[in-house]
């Protein structure tokens, strides 16, 4: 079954500019391969509430999506397991 979800993505201001975007895109791909992507809106650099290993400020990007309800265990594994991404939310959004 199809929904819309919405992922926030904390990368790591540490990883350069190239390396964060082949990061999101590693993100985008992978969501494509499973749903699609409605859009990816880049926050920018903000400055965290809290100290998150050491960092004060991170680069976040908003992603919109549609997804099976299955790929989102699938997606927050990978998340857990990747490096530069500081913090990751996946929210389903209300119809």
């Amino acid at each position: 079954m199809q929904a819309s979800y919405e992922t926030i993505l904390v990368v790591s201001t540490a990883l350069d500019e190239e390396a964060t975007k082949a990061l999101v895109t590693r993100f985008t791909d992978l969501i494509s391969a499973n749903g699609s992507v409605e859009s990816v809106d880049e926050w920018g650099k903000r400055r965290l509430a809290y100290e998150i290993n050491d960092e004060k400020e991170g680069n976040y990007f908003l992603i919109n999506f549609t997804a099976d309800t299955d790929f989102i265990s699938e997606l927050n594994r990978i998340y857990a397991i990747t490096d530069g991404l500081l913090r990751t939310i996946v929210v389903r959004k209300d119809q």
